[in-house]
Order: C-alpha cells, then structure tokens, then sequence
C-alpha cells in the first residue's frame, strides 16, 4: 500500500516537472518571437518617424541615396513571384500525392514519395545555381535577358512543391478507411472516389499545405536573388527582370545607413506580417475543420 502511493507520487511529481519545462520552453519561443518582432519595429522606428509609412508607397521610386523609399515595385514583384509558384506548385503537389496513393503501384509510389522528401531538403542555393547555370540560359535563348520573373516562380514552384506535397500525402492518407470502403461498396469508380470523397475530406488539410507553401516562397532569398535579375520595377510580363523584398534586403543591407537601414527594416516588418496573416488563415482552417468534425 505504501509503495502503491509512493508511486502515485512520484509520477504525480514527474507530471508536474514535465509540464512546468514545457511550459517553459513555449514560454522562451513566444518570447523569441516577440523579440524579433520588438527588433524590427525598434529598427525600422526611424524610418517610420522621418519619412511615415505612406512614402513607402508614394515616392517616385527606390532610390535611398536621393531620399526615394517607395517599395512597390517590390511588393509586386514578391506578390507576383509567390503567387505564380503557388499557382503552379499547388495542383502538381496535390496531384503528385494523389498519384502515389491511388494510381502508382507500390515500390514506386514509396521511391517518389522519398524522391520528394528528398527534395524538400536541397538547401536553397542550390536551387538557385541550378537555376543560374541550366535554367536562365534555356529562358535566355526562348527570351533575353533570362533572369526574369518567370525564372523565379519556377524556382520557387520547385522550392514549395514538396511542402504542398508531403502535406496532401499525410491529410489522404488520414482520411477513415471506412470512407474509402462504403464508396467502393456503393460502386465508386476511383476518380469518383476521389472527387466526391477524397477531396472533400482532406480540403482544410490541402488548404494548409498551400498556406504554408506561400509562406515559404514569401520567406525566400538566396535563390530569387540568384535568379530574378535584381531590377527594382514593376515587370509587365513574365520576362521581365525583378527584384523581391528579401533580395533587396539581402543586397542592401551590408551597406545601408540611417533611413535607408530603417527602411530596409521596414520590408522585413512587410513580410513578417504577411507571413504572420498566413499563419492566422492557418490556424483559422484549422480551427474550422475540428469545428465540422465535432458537429
């Protein structure tokens, strides 16, 4: 009997000692965020105070030694690069998992789904030498210059592909198999199946690998620098050189002073709350989906 609750207590003991390291490392993470997010807005204070955040969006152009901050061009050249590898990445990801769970015969759906995963780790440069040495000359030879906007959404289209990927693959393969067998029962053939069921099912779950896709391609530097052109203007088509908010800051920064240093601060508040707004869509379909589940 003694030993019978001493156990109880030193489990109940462990408990508490768990739960208070746990407690205390989410405490340090979301304190790191709130420092990082405290740093850049203490960086970009000055710039905010001289010049106000509507010259970011009204002066002439992105000129910082004349006193020209305006950040639209870079704004869209990161919006239009991001959305384009979206638009590209999310259907052959969501395919590609489809592919490997109800078409590819098994040895093959296990050696793409690894093939995929391998992807997902090639560090970001060397996707940008790629796309330096092989991609830019193939787009140089279709339509000078070759580094371009298109170059850049490929790039990213195969950055963010395995994150969309990977994340279809594990919301199908958690859909019941009791869906699976009552509409084979009733006669679905597999593309109905999928339709009807599948997709329906894992929806919040393919939404979420998109979101965090784009937020990955927003994030990018290294290999859009390498690619893009570095051109601070607005592209009127998809040849046309760009320059993203991360590259101009990857570029800039080693030199900036004063206001133009603040400013530079202010693209990475610009994209810290576009990521943060992801984030927050989310977690929002998140929070729907175990809402529909409960009803």
């Amino acid at each position: 009997m003694i030993s019978s609750s001493t156990n109880i207590m030193s489990h109940s003991q462990t408990d508490r000692l768990l739960l208070w390291s746990l407690g205390f490392f989410a405490l340090v993470a979301g304190g790191l965020l709130l420092l990082v997010i405290s740093f850049l807005f203490g960086e970009a204070w000055p710039a905010l105070h001289h010049l106000g955040l509507t010259r970011f969006f009204s002066d002439p152009d992105w000129y910082p030694t004349e006193g020209s901050y305006r950040l639209t061009a870079m704004v869209g050249g990161t919006m239009l690069a991001t959305v384009g590898s979206v638009l590209l990445a999310a259907p052959l990801g969501i395919l590609s998992a489809l592919f490997c769970h109800f078409y590819a015969p098994p040895l093959l759906s296990r050696w793409y789904h690894r093939m995929i995963e391998l992807l997902a780790g090639v560090p970001s440069v060397v996707f940008g030498f790629w796309g330096l040495v092989v991609l830019i000359p193939i787009i140089g030879r279709w339509h000078p210059p070759g580094p371009s906007l298109l170059a850049g959404i490929l790039i990213l289209t195969l950055m963010i592909l395995p994150t969309i990927m990977l994340v279809a693959h594990a919301s199908i393969a958690l859909v019941p198999v009791a869906y699976i067998q009552n509409a084979t029962a009733l006669g679905f053939r597999r593309w109905s199946l999928i339709r009807y069921v599948i997709l329906p099912t894992t929806k919040f779950g393919l939404l979420t690998g998109i979101l965090l896709g784009t937020a990955r391609a927003l994030g990018e530097t290294m290999a859009v620098l390498m690619v893009c052109g570095n051109v601070v203007q607005l592209p009127s088509h998809l040849f046309d050189p760009i320059r993203t908010l991360t590259a101009n800051i990857a570029l800039e920064m080693a030199y900036a002073l004063g206001n133009h240093r603040s400013a530079l601060f202010v693209s990475g508040i610009l994209l810290m709350g576009l990521v943060i707004l992801l984030v927050c869509m989310a977690d929002g379909l998140r929070h729907r989906k175990i809402y529909a589940d409960t009803k």
